[in-house]
Order: C-alpha cells, then sequence, then structure tokens
C-alpha cells in the first residue's frame, strides 16, 4: 500500500509540471507581462518606467520560459515559470499581482465554499441515491418510466435557470432567504447558505439519480442477486443488503472525484450568490488577468483532483477485500 502510494505521488509531479506548463504558456499566449502591467497599472498611469517597475517588483522582468543571455542550467532556472513554479509545489503560492497574499486569501475563502459545496454534496447525495433506489425497486413499471422522463427535463435545463428562478420565486416573491450575499453568525449566515444549497441539490438530481439507478439496474441482473432472490430474500432486503453494498465502489467513485470541487468552490453559485469563496476568487482572477492567482487555484485544483484519484483507489480496498493495491 505505501510504495503504491509513493509511486502514486512520483507521478504526479510531472503532471503537476504539466498543468503548470499548459497553464503558463495559454495565459501568455494571451497576454504579455506588458499587458498586464498596463491593465494593473491603469491608462493614465502607464509610462515605459512604470511597466518595467511594476515587472521587476513582480518577477516578470525575466524571459518566459528560456533565458538565452544565461548558461547552463541558468538558463532554465532564471525564468519567470520556473521562478513562478517552484513555490507552488511547496504549497508556497507567493502573491497576487495587486499585491495581497494568496495563501491567506485561500484559507479565507476556502470555508464559504465549503460550507455550500459539503451540505450540497451530502444532501445530493442522499436524495439522488434514494431515488435512484426508488427508481430500481419499481424498475419496468410507471413509476420507472416517469421518474427517468422527469431525469431527463431535469438534467436538460441550466443550472441559471435554477438559480435566476430559485432567487426571483423563494429571495424575491416569497422573500424567505436573501437573494445574494455572505455574513452574519449562526441562523443569519444559514439564512445566506440555504438557497445556494437547495439549488445545488436539485440541479444535480436528473443527473445523479439516473447515474445511480443505471449502477443499481446493472448489479440487480448479477447472479448473486438472482441467487439471493431464489433463496427467499424479499426484494427490499436484496436491494438494501446486497446490491447498495456492492454498488458503493462506482458510488465512491463519483464521490471521491468531486473532492476538488469541494475546496474549489461552484463559479455559477457563487458569482450569482454573491459568495465570497474560491470559486468566485477564480472569477474575479480571471477577469482581471490576475496570472498569479490564476496558476494557483489551478496547481490547487491539480492537486486535489490527484488526492482524489488516490483516495478513490485506496478506499476501493475497504469497500471489496479483493482489491489489493500494490
Amino acid at each position: 500500500m505505501m510504495a503504491y502510494i509513493i509511486r502514486r505521488a512520483l507521478y504526479a509531479i510531472p503532471i503537476l509540471i504539466g498543468v503548470n506548463l499548459i497553464t503558463f504558456t495559454l495565459f501568455f499566449v494571451v497576454n504579455s507581462p506588458d499587458d498586464m502591467a498596463r491593465l494593473h497599472l491603469g491608462v493614465k498611469r502607464v509610462t515605459p518606467e512604470a511597466i518595467d517597475k511594476w515587472k521587476q517588483e513582480r518577477g516578470y522582468d525575466k524571459p518566459l520560459l528560456y533565458n538565452s543571455a544565461a548558461g547552463g542550467t541558468a538558463s532554465v532556472t532564471e525564468t519567470v515559470f520556473y521562478d513562478k513554479s517552484v513555490r507552488l509545489f511547496m504549497l508556497d503560492f507567493g502573491q497576487a499581482d495587486d499585491g495581497r497574499a494568496i495563501g491567506q486569501d485561500i484559507r479565507e475563502r476556502m470555508w464559504p465554499s465549503l460550507a455550500i459545496a459539503v451540505p450540497a454534496l451530502l444532501v445530493g447525495l442522499l436524495v439522488n441515491i434514494t431515488f435512484a433506489m426508488l427508481l430500481a425497486f419499481f424498475r419496468a413499471s410507471y413509476i420507472d418510466l416517469w421518474g427517468v422522463v422527469v431525469c431527463v427535463i431535469m438534467m436538460s435545463v441550466s443550472t441559471l435557470f435554477y438559480i435566476i428562478g430559485g432567487q426571483y420565486l423563494i429571495g424575491k416573491l416569497m422573500n424567505l432567504v436573501p437573494i445574494s450575499g455572505y455574513g452574519g453568525e449562526g441562523i443569519n449566515t444559514v439564512r445566506f447558505l440555504l438557497l445556494p444549497v437547495v439549488i445545488g441539490v436539485i440541479s444535480g438530481i436528473g443527473s445523479g439519480t439516473r447515474w445511480y439507478r443505471t449502477v443499481f439496474l446493472e448489479e440487480m441482473g448479477k447472479d448473486y442477486v438472482r441467487t439471493a432472490r431464489a433463496k427467499g430474500l424479499s426484494e427490499l432486503k436484496v436491494l438494501f443488503r446486497h446490491v447498495l453494498k456492492n454498488a458503493m465502489i462506482p458510488i465512491l467513485t463519483g464521490v471521491v472525484v468531486v473532492i476538488p470541487t469541494l475546496f474549489m468552490g461552484s463559479l455559477l453559485l457563487e458569482s450569482f450568490f454573491g459568495v465570497p469563496g474560491l470559486g468566485s476568487y477564480t472569477i474575479d482572477a480571471i477577469q482581471n488577468q490576475d496570472f498569479a492567482i490564476v496558476r494557483a487555484m489551478v496547481f490547487l485544483g491539480s492537486v486535489l483532483y490527484i488526492l482524489g484519484l488516490l483516495l478513490t483507489d485506496i478506499s476501493y480496498t475497504l469497500v471489496d477485500p479483493r482489491i489489493r493495491l500494490s
């Protein structure tokens, strides 16, 4: 097990380097350091001297990928890419282009993101599995047929519709919760988070229920289920004791892989509801062309995604003893 974890951790290094290189290349294809300096300095204050000073203060005065003026390893190390990338592997995110500490921003903004993502994940998982088991129990009936139709309709509706519709109906007409914002303590904070969580759950019911229904139906067609029925077990016992247990591997795969989104936040929900989480943080950085924040968030998302895949493999051994990692 330990050898497997170490091997996967070593595999992650070239992946993270590649992600950094792709992000770096794509960003600077669109913007040069001079363009970034002009944007942050403003039209009235832009002079060649001010641009050079801005780039020097933030480390953008070096060549981007290759320093032809330097010799040996310095041709690679004396570059913007190397200077900005090495610290990321030590989880030192440095400063944003406007001078803010990115690590401090992440530590502060991750909690609003988690406050939305974790309840939405747990409640959504419970709701989706419950509906999927209901449709699987009444398979090939009108309940199953119309349930699938409703799921397809819900999948076809954009998340923006749920957000705008929920804000208008629940927030404006019924005036039950605030339309947007985040703050307060205790129950006041819950009032701001309730609508985003509900919309996050509802928007995922269609796809989630269909996916888990397919998983349950596949398990219900296997030999061990027919053997359990032949022994006289009721359909409910077969569903809960056998089918649900053996369907845990694909369920765990779907759950653990979304771990990065718990920390990274929901871009749409946080933006539309004015929640100061990591999702809105990333959107603001893209709009402001703050390369330091964009790279930090992409790198963090990559690390979390790799950790999610590793946790998925490890969790398989806990659910199914037949699986061993070596």
